[in-house]
């Protein structure tokens, strides 16, 4: 039986959607929203792959952020954040409205 090395099959399935939109990419204008849109997307697949909706990651960390010391910025990565604040999230003033 070969060995086999580490593969990454399960980032590349998750990374897919974002060749798929390979020409909206093209509409960021300028260097720096090209890059703040990979570090959104980043963001997203980070937290799809710890099994957090994005959505209320997002709106939790955009309320926070404020508020929360600097010095302590790493618990609101998707992994950290998941430990510290996923079973209470703060919620936007929409949530729970029915349209």
């Amino acid at each position: 039986m070969p060995l086999q090395g580490t593969h990454t099959n399960h980032l590349e399935r998750a990374l897919r959607a974002i060749p798929m939109g390979r020409r909206n990419w093209l509409f960021c204008w300028t260097e720096v929203g090209a890059q703040h849109a990979g570090i959104v997307q980043s963001l997203i697949v980070t937290c799809r792959l710890h099994g957090i909706d994005p959505y209320t990651y997002l709106v939790d960390v955009l309320q926070r952020v404020g508020t929360h010391p600097a010095a302590r910025v790493a618990e609101l990565t998707p992994r950290l954040w998941k430990q510290h604040f996923a079973a209470s999230p703060l919620r936007s003033a929409l949530h729970g409205v029915s349209v």
